[in-house]
Parts: C-alpha cells; structure tokens; sequence
C-alpha cells in the first residue's frame, strides 16, 4: 500500500507539472518581486518629499497651499499600501494608483511654483532634489512597465488551457493590472524641467 501511495503521488506530480503548475507558481512569485520592486521605487521618491518641501518652504514661505497638498498626498499614499499576497484586489490597486497619482500631480505643481523663485532654483540643495526626483520618476516608470508586463504574462498563462483547469483547481485568478487611464495619469507627471537651469547661475550672482 506504502508502495502504491508513493507512486500514486509521483504520478500526481508530474501531471501537475505537466498541467503547468510550476510554471503558473514561477510566473505569480514573478509577478510579485516585479510588484516588489514597484514599492521600492514609490517608496523612494516619497522619501524624497520632506526634503523638497522643506527646500521650497525656506524659499516660499507664501506657497503654503501647494506644500500642504504635497504633503498631504505623500501621507495618503503611505496609508495605502498593498502587499504581493493581495495582488488580486482590483479596488486596493485602484486606491494605490490614485493615491500615487494624487502625489504626482501635485509634485508637479510645486515644480511649476519653484519657477517663480529665482534663487530656490539655483538652490545646489533644490537642483539635487531635483536630479533625484526625475531620476526616480524613471525608476518608477520603468519597475511599473516590467511590472505590467509580468501581469500580462500571468493572466495569459492561467488562461491557456491547460493550465487554466490547474489554476482553477488550485485557485490562482486573473489579477488586475494598471488601468490606462490611471497609468497616463502617473506616467505623464511630474515633469522636472531642466530647461531653465542655465539660467539659474545668472539670477544668483
């Protein structure tokens, strides 16, 4: 009997590798080292925050709308967090994505104030500030890009059949991606103008 339950499950095996299983296990811890990577990159450019806004306040003092909305929107995106376990939360990731995007937009419009003030931009402490930012931004965009695309190849696998009976069986789902919307909205701001740093020296002088 001893011999006949071991070849039972040897048989098992190799049909649920046969099925796709390990190939389906492979792609979701995939998908969550990509997600990983996407915190990582959110996570440093909300580290970044305090130090802008105080670098803007000691030159703004008046900009106190626009730093309270930095701010503000760096702390909801603290309070909205998802783990790699709860992926498959298509309202947790739209949260996450407004939440982010509210941070985007306005960390754009304190670029847009910094214009107004000659002597922040020539700021050395702002213009590194602002190396990082657009550094990080790039980050963002690219471990969110790797991330989408990990998504597409999970939900196309578990679709095919015939892993899709083995995902069905052992209760792997098609998970949420970025919407496009949201991801035009994320992609597209903030934009860290360097045009404008020539310029910089000359009013400082």
């Amino acid at each position: 009997m001893k011999a006949l339950r071991i070849m039972a499950l040897l048989v098992m095996l190799i049909g649920l590798s046969g099925c796709g299983y390990n190939a389906i296990q492979r792609q979701d811890e995939a998908v969550k080292a990509a997600w990983a990577e996407v915190l990582s990159q959110y996570q440093r450019r909300a580290d970044l925050v305090p130090n802008l806004v105080n670098t803007v306040k000691g030159y703004a003092q008046h900009e106190e709308s626009v730093l309270t909305q930095v701010t503000n929107a760096r702390a909801k995106v603290g309070s909205v967090q998802i783990s790699g376990d709860s992926l498959n939360d298509a309202q947790k990731l739209q949260q996450f994505q407004q939440a982010q995007g509210e941070l985007s937009s306005a960390l754009s419009r304190l670029m847009v104030v910094s214009e107004n003030y000659p002597q922040l931009k020539a700021s050395d402490l702002f213009q590194n500030l602002q190396v990082q930012l657009e550094g990080t931004e790039n980050r963002i965009t690219v471990a969110r890009n790797r991330y989408i695309k990990s998504v597409e190849e999970y939900n196309a696998m578990i679709r095919t059949f015939p892993n899709n009976m083995t995902a069905k069986m052992f209760g792997y789902k098609v998970k949420p991606n970025f919407t496009v919307e949201n991801e035009k909205a994320i992609a597209t701001a903030p934009t860290v103008d360097f045009g404008s740093k020539p310029a910089a020296p000359a009013s400082a002088h």
